[in-house]
């Protein structure tokens, strides 16, 4: 090549620099534009998604035939909880089984909806079972009935584990 063109693509080079670099931070600005915008659609999103539950809830699970059930574990027990099974009138309605997370959060207090349906008013049988292991590796195996009234309006069932005894207790709400 001789020396001209060498000279001029030399320049060509130099010159496009500058143009390389401004092309660079309007794309990092465009790009971060974006991914705020992006950020606003899943807030959006999320939002939407948590109101059609709650409208879904509320379509099949009306309120004069709703009925909840909620898990508690007595803190400081030491059993692991493996599954639990909810009945209600000989028919299974639920059937879970516990991630490490689900105990931990339990054992520190929390409580877990494991059942939402619709029963008529009336009496009802709530059949519990469940099954773990003891702190000493020792299986353990639970099952406990209870019988609600169901009347007007939603009706809310806890089942506390590992009370008085390692028991199953229920409260009516």
């Amino acid at each position: 090549m001789n020396t001209a063109v060498k000279s001029a693509l030399l320049v060509a080079l130099l010159s496009a620099m500058p143009l390389a670099g401004a092309a660079e931070s309007v794309s990092r600005e465009k790009i971060k534009g974006l991914d705020e915008q992006v950020q606003d659609i899943k807030t959006d999103v999320l939002a939407i998604s948590s109101e059609l539950l709650q409208l879904e809830e509320k379509l099949i699970y009306p309120s004069n035939t709703q009925v909840s059930v909620f898990v508690s574990v007595t803190p400081g027990k030491d059993i692991r909880l493996d599954y639990m099974d909810i009945a209600i009138n000989g028919e299974t309605v639920t059937h879970h089984v516990y991630t490490h997370k689900e105990l931990e959060a339990l054992k520190s207090g929390g409580v877990q909806r494991i059942y939402t349906g619709n029963v008529r008013s009336g009496e009802h049988r709530l059949d519990v079972t469940l099954s773990g292991k003891t702190s000493g590796d020792d299986e353990y195996r639970e099952s406990a009935s209870y019988t609600f009234t169901k009347e007007k309006g939603p009706s809310l069932v806890e089942v506390s584990l590992f009370g008085d005894n390692n028991t199953i207790n229920f409260t009516d709400r």
